[in-house]
């Protein structure tokens, strides 16, 4: 049967440094329930298929700051008190309902997650060596699945102030990844899809103009081949403008960007449904190419009309059964009050599942016919997800991963495959133009640049032009303990840049939490510059503030192996 095109599920795994930065509500619990219902029901998943003959290829994103999380051994100790903390309280649910001879399904559903942590536990220890980072390489190393990297810190590169910030994001995320999976990188995600070109731009805080290249001159300088965009950011429109009404920094920006941006002439019509290459200025480096999500699978999970995560049948995010914090209900209605939610029933799921796989299935099928029929070539379905929202907000999501993964590999017309693949056997040939704009509403940056969170920028800006030029200054230096101190405060510098604070602050979701991180990592990179400052002119410093370093340096000690380089201010 002749192939009508192909496939590409493509997952974005992502969560900022926690390690050491509070536990419940917000800090580790967010990475140990990520872990125990994302990253390893996702691996158990994909180990499965393996064992059955198939052959899972899909892209995964793990971001830097990610990975360096889950190789550490805070998080590798403490996920397995977590694990036993859940099965505990499984337990304690369990006897507690059968001795107050609660209903009999919510008896069966306490077995249920004892059952569920157990195998997590197990599989975590036995099957992965506590390693998950490991576990995806091992994919990676079969020719199955393609990991690509990220900004280091998840830093939002439109609005970063200074290239050397954007380039330590991507020249870090490179250098982490060579020593987690022992290759390059060929892709990267771009922290929230957001892209800005090369033009002349405004500081929205300062005002000050100046020349930039593109986002893709930093992946191109570091090696990286590929990355992704939202549908808008292709197809068009001018979207941001919805919002930069409604902020007038974010509206001097746009007003900046739209003055100068011409749309490169094309004879062809643009399509999501292929790769592209960004135009840009050929004496910047090698031409980057993208791909483009594909909206029309998009919905169909991220909807919440329309989306399958909101089936009746499936497990109910929001309402928890304490003290454990365990979950018994189904979505019932979507707009329901939770005191109205019905018992959840595992054995109503597979046929769930297997109704929305298929009906999946066959959007990709239609979308596929309908690109060749009006093109005359096969063309790609590229589908980018958080990789959180399966399992842990949906959490019968990586059983519809398995069920789609399984089913289209077994589709004789649709070619199943990574992005890295992909691009190997149908290399980009045409150059577009890409507008600014990111995945958050209306395209825009407005999520991360708004009332809330300018004061955030004030302090990023602040610490970027410090960072820069205290860095090219002494980071020839032969000096370890002055080395230290700087190498301390690049990190802090990325932490500072972590785009999931903003985001947290603008949805409210943690925005206590977000803004006292901005504050925190500001004053340590304060002190740290001051502290350099005051060591590198022969002054003494204070045994307290070396008892500071060496506090920090314990706690936020990610990327052990930081180079300097790309930090510092270019002549």
């Amino acid at each position: 049967m002749t192939e009508i095109g192909s496939y590409c599920l493509v997952l974005h795994a992502h969560l900022p440094w926690v390690i050491g930065h509070g536990v419940w509500p917000h800090g580790m619990d967010w990475i140990n329930e990520a872990a125990a219902e994302t990253y390893v029901p996702l691996l158990m998943e994909l180990y499965k298929l393996v064992d059955d003959g198939y052959s899972p290829k899909l892209t995964i994103g793990l971001t830097p700051v990610l990975c360096e999380m889950l190789k550490n051994p805070r998080f590798t100790d403490g996920f397995i008190g977590y694990l036993d903390e859940k099965y505990n309280a499984a337990v304690f649910d369990f006897n507690d309902f059968t001795e107050n001879k609660y209903e009999e399904g919510r008896i069966k559903l306490a077995k249920w997650w004892q059952e569920f942590y157990s195998r997590v536990k197990d599989d975590f220890i036995h099957r992965y060596n506590k390693d998950i980072v490991g576990a995806f390489k091992i994919l990676q190393d079969k020719g199955l699945i393609d990991i690509i990297t990220c900004g280091a810190t998840h830093g939002y590169a439109p609005l970063l102030s200074k290239e050397t910030s954007i380039d330590a994001q991507f020249k870090t995320a490179v250098d982490s990844y060579k020593r987690h999976f022992g290759r390059a990188p060929t892709g990267a995600w771009l922290p929230e899809c957001a892209y800005r070109p090369g033009y002349k731009w405004k500081n929205p805080i300062s005002g000050e103009e100046y020349e930039r290249p593109g986002v893709e001159y930093f992946l191109a300088k570091n090696g990286l081949k590929y990355f992704f965009i939202d549908t808008a950011l292709l197809l068009g429109g001018k979207s941001q403008g919805v919002y930069a009404a409604r902020f007038p920094l974010l509206a001097e920006l746009w007003k900046q960007f739209e003055s100068q941006y011409e749309e490169i002439p094309t004879s062809f019509e643009k399509s999501q449904y292929e790769p592209y290459l960004v135009s840009t200025d050929p004496s910047t480096g090698a031409p980057v190419g993208f791909f483009t999500r594909d909206e029309k699978t998009g919905i169909v999970v991220w909807s919440g009309e329309h989306g399958y995560p909101g089936c009746a049948e499936y497990l109910d995010f929001h309402k928890k059964h304490y003290p454990g914090g365990l979950r018994y209900w189904k979505v019932t209605e979507a707009k329901l009050d939770l005191g109205k939610k019905m018992l959840y029933w595992p054995e109503d799921i597979p046929g769930k599942l297997d109704e929305n796989a298929g009906h999946y299935v066959n959007l990709v099928k239609d979308i596929l016919n309908d690109y060749k029929n009006k093109n005359g070539k096969p063309g790609i379905v590229v589908a980018p997800y958080d990789a959180e929202l399966f399992g842990h907000w949906w959490f019968e999501g990586n059983w519809w991963i398995a069920r789609i993964l399984r089913w289209i590999e077994d589709e004789p017309e649709i070619n199943l495959t990574n992005t890295r693949l992909y691009l190997e056997e149908n290399p980009p040939n045409k150059v577009v133009s890409v507008i600014e704009g990111s995945w958050g509403q209306a395209s825009s940056h407005w999520v991360w640049l708004n009332e809330w969170t300018t004061w955030t920028w004030e302090r990023i800006y602040e610490c970027e032009a410090k960072s820069e030029d205290i860095i090219a200054k002494f980071k020839g230096s032969n000096d370890p303990n002055l080395i230290k101190i700087l190498k301390q405060m690049a990190r802090e510098l990325l932490l500072l840049e972590s785009s999931d604070w903003q985001f947290l602050i603008t949805t409210w979701s943690a925005r206590d939490y977000a803004e006292n991180r901005v504050a925190l990592h500001y004053e340590n990179f304060t002190r740290l510059y001051n502290m350099a400052n005051t060591y590198a002119n022969g002054q003494n410093v204070e045994e307290g503030e070396w008892n500071f370093l060496g506090s920090i340096e314990a706690n936020d000690d990610l990327f052990e192996a930081l180079d300097l380089e790309p930090f510092a201010k270019k002549n």
